[in-house]
């Protein structure tokens, strides 16, 4: 399998450098956007592993062909890159978040005839925990209060995070209510008391937090939490490229991590 990594020259791209390269898969391709100091360098030596020859460049068309992009970048940065794959008939792995309603609904268009996993983690995790909450919510109903609580590096520039929203709509699915009624994103003031069955969020950004990600159940008495922390990108990282290889045989149609992983 051949993998053209997108932003291989962040954090999460060096680390889906390695990642592919540990699956002894082929990185056909890299890049960074145009400008950055990083384009020319190898993306193997910057990923800190073994050169692979591969020169990260400015623009995909600089690529050699390939089966699949994976993709961590942004909203704006995906659109592009998805035209991309819509036009050469690749596959794609999407884990960028903060996707406006209107360009998540642009982007399904335009790959809509391309096979796809698109999702807000790439957690083994995290997606075992999404079906937990998505239980807890069908058994625990409006008497208990439903929060969700993330932490994340400084530079992350969306919030909610993706996996905050993507917990807080599995609570939505597992009560049966429309999640846009129901998310509260800020309290400031005098808000006045809680309205019962209220998905609330709270953030916290600071050093270099990777992601911590909690959904709490409170009612008078008790309190369950199902928590997730990651310590390592790599987790992620390795979870998008078993999401790569899991697309070889699937066709044209937009899947999550949970298809991936055989869990609902």
């Amino acid at each position: 399998m051949r993998i053209i990594v997108t932003g291989a020259g962040g954090r999460m791209g060096r680390n889906l450098v390695r990642a592919i390269a540990d699956e002894g898969l082929e990185l056909a391709g890299a890049t960074e956007r145009p400008g950055s100091g990083l384009l020319g360098r190898d993306a193997g030596e910057l990923a800190g592993i073994d050169t692979l020859d591969t020169p990260i460049v400015e623009d995909l068309r600089q690529c050699p062909q390939a089966d699949v992009l994976i993709d961590f970048t942004l909203p704006d940065s995906s659109l592009a890159h998805a035209r991309f794959v819509a036009a050469t008939g690749m596959r794609m792995v999407v884990g960028t978040t903060g996707f406006t309603a209107s360009q998540l609904h642009e982007f399904k268009s335009i790959l809509a005839g391309n096979a796809v996993v698109m999702a807000a983690n790439f957690s083994i995790g995290v997606n075992l925990a999404l079906g937990l909450i998505r239980r807890a919510a069908e058994v625990l109903d409006e008497s208990y209060d439903a929060e969700v609580t993330e932490a994340h590096h400084k530079a992350k520039v969306d919030a909610p995070s993706g996996t905050a929203l993507a917990m807080g709509r599995s609570v939505a699915e597992g009560r049966g209510v429309d999640f846009n009624e129901q998310a509260v994103y800020a309290r400031h003031g005098h808000t006045g008391a809680r309205e019962s069955g209220n998905i609330g969020f709270s953030v916290i950004r600071a050093g270099d937090i990777v992601g911590e990600h909690t959904a709490m159940f409170a009612a008078a008495g008790e309190r369950l939490e199902i928590r997730h922390v990651a310590t390592d990108r790599m987790t992620f990282a390795s979870g998008a490229v078993r999401a790569a290889k899991w697309l070889e045989h699937q066709p044209p149609g937009f899947h999550d991590m949970r298809d991936v992983l055989g869990v609902q």
